[in-house]
């Protein structure tokens, strides 16, 4: 190449690159929290053009106009469907005590349902539990399936199900599969024609498109990160197990994911029916009218249970405050389980007033992740965490991927949460909360047997780590607004 033209290509190269960053230091603040802008400008500073592009593609986690009022929509007809209901198809009201009536009602604000009493609760600690208690379901449903899950796979441990949905098809039964786009991926490319010709309706959410912006088309990595199953209108399961073999395919190189899997018969199963249709309507524009107003159930389980969908539909981030208000009012203890631990400004306090408090807080994350970049972003939190009073437990064998907190032994959330900012802010989740101590006991003995196998981190041994481990750690958190 021409000198000359080599060297003008470098010179624009440099104005641009000058340019880039003068305009974004004066646009990026305006838009963002002050955690969030200092993390893109660090990115744009460091690779204007790139990092340009990276915001261009990633800056916003707003939904296109027309999935919003398709949610807004949906949430207008089954409200108007529930108060068609006679008043003898209704749960009976829920009666709990000062903290827990104020925190329902404030999940009920956020989350749009209520904690509803009369539902039994099963909790499944296996893959292949969860597999083949679902197939056996799948057998005795007489109308309707639903299943909504973030990845779904057609293995070995799965395979009951996919055969149980290819027989409930053949004798007439609705059967639909709602997986996103994203995390099943290969599933869709792979399975998903065949299953079709069986007569299970298979959907996509959140179709991938990198650049092209459509009127459903959202950020790229915005995810539908939900899993459920309803048979019925009868039957719900809702938790953190993926549709998929514990082994996610070898993606951690033999390590096992470790999850929970709530199995539900009550009016929790219609709140779990009511995202479902939610979410079907909003990837497809068709509202399904499968019993979603008339319960099938009865009212004879002793839990109170409270589903709370959460997502960038919603107007605030509202699991988060939920989980931070419950944070602010413990007063003896508090257990978290999570797989990913990349903690916002406001989880960060509410744990540290739990301490100041007087509760016990212990967090039992993975020794080993699954992600480079997230997993030494959340181990650069564990210092400051543990400064702040906070027991950190290392889970020793294989992925925890359980998303669990227990508040003084009476107040439980379960779901498919992570207890970071992309779960809080970015992605469609799915969690519930559980009200009184027979309704949270299963959660809080669950989380014993993760602490039995977990070793506790030493504050001193941890700060032994090498200078080259504590850069890494601190370079990655800084980008935690981001991830």
């Amino acid at each position: 190449m021409n000198p000359d033209v080599s060297w003008a290509l470098l010179l624009l190269h440099d104005i641009s690159s000058f340019a880039i960053r003068i305009v974004m230091i004066c646009l990026v603040p305006r838009w963002h929290s002050p955690p969030t802008a200092m993390a893109w400008l660090l990115v744009i500073f460091l690779w204007p053009w790139p990092g340009l592009i990276f915001y261009l593609v990633f800056n916003s986690h707003k939904l296109p106009r027309e999935r919003v009022l398709r949610h807004e929509n949906m949430l207008n007809r089954l409200d108007r469907k529930k108060a068609a209901c006679t008043r003898g198809e209704r749960p009976e009201p829920v009666r709990l005590f000062f903290p827990l009536d104020r925190f329902a009602a404030l999940g009920e604000k956020l989350g749009d349902m209520p904690a509803v009493s009369g539902n039994t609760m099963e909790l499944l600690d296996s893959a292949e539990n969860l597999a083949a208690r679902l197939a056996a379901d799948i057998d005795g449903a007489r109308h309707h399936v639903h299943l909504l899950y973030y990845i779904a796979s057609d293995d070995s441990v799965t395979s009951p199900v996919f055969s149980a949905l290819a027989r409930a098809a053949s004798r007439g039964v609705s059967c639909k599969l709602l997986v996103d786009s994203l995390g099943s991926k290969q599933f869709l490319a792979s399975r998903a024609g065949e299953l079709e010709k069986q007569g299970i309706e298979i959907t996509r959410a959140l179709p991938l498109h990198l650049l092209r912006r459509g009127p459903l088309t959202a950020r790229f990595d915005l995810r539908n990160h939900r899993k459920l199953a309803v048979v019925d209108g009868r039957l719900g399961y809702m938790g953190s197990h993926n549709l998929t073999d514990p082994s996610y395919g070898g993606k951690a190189h033999g390590l096992l994911w470790k999850d929970l899997t709530m199995r539900t018969e009550g009016p929790l199963a219609l709140q779990l029916q009511r995202v479902f249709l939610e979410d079907w309507y909003v990837e497809t524009g068709d509202f399904l009218d499968e019993g979603a107003g008339s319960p099938l159930f009865s009212h004879h389980g002793e839990h109170i249970i409270q589903t709370v969908p959460s997502g960038p539909s919603y107007a605030t981030e509202n699991y988060q405050r939920l989980v931070v208000s419950a944070l602010h009012c413990a007063k003896s203890e508090v257990i978290i389980t999570t797989p990913y631990l990349i903690p916002d400004e406001g989880l960060q306090e509410g744990l540290e007033i739990a301490t100041l408090n007087g509760a016990r807080v212990r967090m039992v994350i993975p020794r080993r992740s699954d992600q480079f970049i997230v997993g030494n972003a959340a181990r650069a939190y564990y210092e400051p965490l543990m400064d702040k009073g906070v027991e950190i437990y290392l889970y020793e064998e294989g992925i925890l991927h359980a998303k669990t907190m227990t508040v003084d032994g009476n107040l439980a959330f379960f779901g498919s949460s992570n207890f970071d900012i992309r779960s809080f802010a970015l992605n469609f989740e799915l969690n519930c909360v559980l009200y009184g101590k027979d309704s949270t006991s299963p959660i809080r003995q669950a989380q014993e047997r993760f602490l039995k196998v977990s070793r506790q981190l030493s504050p001193e041994k941890w700060g032994e780590r090498s200078f080259t481990i504590k850069t890494v750690e601190g370079v990655t958190k800084l980008f935690s607004p981001l991830l």
